[in-house]
């Protein structure tokens, strides 16, 4: 059986990153590339919601958030592993996805955008009370002893992160090429035609809310034992949702791989002025590109690069 480059990328990228494990000693660069992994997923997943099939999502926060807690209160609960954590956080915001998709898909436009950042809300709110997780207080999280053969927890859970993200970019792949994503297409394009030419609209659009929210889901769950203490307001924190949004449209929002460039890009500029100049910087960054890139390149770092192809056949 042929086996295509892209496969041979895949493993290519975990086999560097199982040697990388191997030769860094340094463990902030673990720590930076999980927070570009984690973003990573994120944008991936908005975009299968936001640029698959057209539809703006500004809640993305609250999935990333339950995920979270979801692994909080399963850890505090029962004591899963952490793989099994995952799991459970992306079926629990998966099933998510899909209730406040069936009651919110039926809004177009900015009012399902309100009706998202309006569900986000809610949702914190509730985690806010639930003194179970810590409330508004928080909740700490220790962090397991056993590593495997890593040397440390932190590599651990960047490998594991990577694994999760090279999966989010293989699933955002099929998805773009199957007959469900022109199915999805159509639906971003034209959403009456669509209706029109025989496209179960409802049904796509409720696959891709819970796939959207499954992987968000699957980010938001590890990320308790990375940062090892928890709120309801660094959880849900708006710029989780920004960074989400503003991603995958700098990358391109019509291809899967747009949200990988722009996670990559915006991920690693946000790390850079960090260490070097502030982190309260990064909101005004992501700002100034997002503007950027609307004006002068709508299409993303995809599409431009498109127009020169096509322009050089011409």
């Amino acid at each position: 059986m042929k086996i295509s480059a892209f496969w041979i990328c895949i493993a290519v990228i975990f086999l560097g990153g199982l040697a990388f494990t191997e030769v860094a000693t340094n463990e902030y660069y673990f720590t930076a590339l999980y927070v570009i992994l984690q973003a990573t997923i994120m944008a991936i997943a908005w975009n299968i919601l936001g640029g698959f099939t057209g539809y703006v999502n500004f809640g993305s926060a609250a999935f990333f958030a339950v995920g979270a807690y979801t692994a909080i209160a399963l850890d505090k609960a029962l004591g899963l592993p952490l793989p099994l954590l995952i799991v459970a956080a992306a079926v629990v915001c998966g099933l998510i996805g899909l209730g406040v998709g069936y009651l919110t898909l039926r809004l177009k436009g900015v009012y399902f955008a309100i009706a998202t950042l309006a569900m986000a809300i809610v949702l914190e709110t509730l985690v806010t009370n639930w003194t179970y997780v810590g409330g508004a207080r928080g909740a700490y999280i220790l962090t397991p002893e056993n590593h495997l053969w890593f040397d440390s927890y932190i590599q651990m859970l960047f490998m594991l992160m990577l694994v999760l993200t090279l999966g989010s970019v293989a699933i955002s792949r099929k998805l773009n090429s199957s007959r469900l994503g022109r199915g999805l297409a159509a639906i971003r394009d034209d959403e009456v035609a669509a209706e029109c030419a025989g496209v179960p609209t409802l049904r796509l659009k409720l696959i891709s809310t819970t796939v959207m929210g499954a992987m968000m889901g699957v980010a938001g769950a590890p990320y308790p034992f990375f940062v090892t203490f928890v709120d309801p307001v660094s959880a849900f924190n708006l710029f989780v949702a920004v960074n989400a949004i503003a991603m995958p449209m700098i990358g391109g929002t019509a291809h899967w791989i747009g949200p990988v460039i722009g996670a990559l890009l915006v991920g690693s500029m946000q790390e850079i002025i960090t260490v070097n100049v502030s982190s309260e910087l990064n909101v005004l960054i992501v700002g100034v590109m997002l503007v950027l890139f609307i004006s002068l390149a709508p299409q993303g770092i995809v599409g431009l690069v498109q127009k020169h192809v096509l322009r050089r056949r011409r």
